[in-house]
């Protein structure tokens, strides 16, 4: 089976992370049958916290295919996506999510997201992380020239 294989490689990828000095996670992106982006997990080797392999995977597909919009496409990764990278698997209009380990599993090994779950349905008032808006009119009409802007590229 096909899916198979690409989960699979994605789980390579997650051992290939961690005899790198990574977490043990891995993606990827297939379309039409083809790979057209990998990731491993890079937080920990380039001191970024957005390094997750869904995001890393994403990136590099949207560089291979010179564009944002990676509709048509799946991912496949090593484990449930955490908030972070499903709201950037959405962000890239990726079509389905296969993965492997569950979210349950990824606490159990010390990457517990629960919290992180918990604080979005949260009302702002509510939040462990204060949370606060400070209005400048200034923004409103940075907005309102964008709406009006000729030529843009909507995403």
């Amino acid at each position: 089976m096909e899916s198979r294989r690409f989960m699979e490689r994605a789980i390579e990828l997650s051992k290939q992370s961690m005899a790198a000095g990574g977490g043990p996670f891995g993606a990827v992106i297939v379309r039409d049958g083809k790979i057209i982006g990998e990731g491993t997990n890079n937080v920990t080797p380039h001191n970024d916290p957005t390094a997750h392999a869904e995001v890393e995977a994403i990136r590099n597909a949207c560089r291979a295919l010179e564009t944002f919009d990676l509709s048509g496409s799946a991912i496949f990764t090593s484990c449930e996506p955490c908030p972070m990278c499903l709201s950037a698997i959405w962000w890239a209009r990726i079509g389905k999510i296969y993965f492997s380990n569950t979210k349950e599993d990824a606490a159990d090994a010390g990457f517990d997201d629960a919290a992180i779950y918990c604080e979005i349905s949260k009302k702002l008032n509510e939040r462990t992380l204060p949370i606060e808006q400070l209005y400048c009119k200034t923004s409103s009409e940075v907005f309102r020239q964008w709406q009006s802007c000729e030529g843009k590229t909507a995403y």
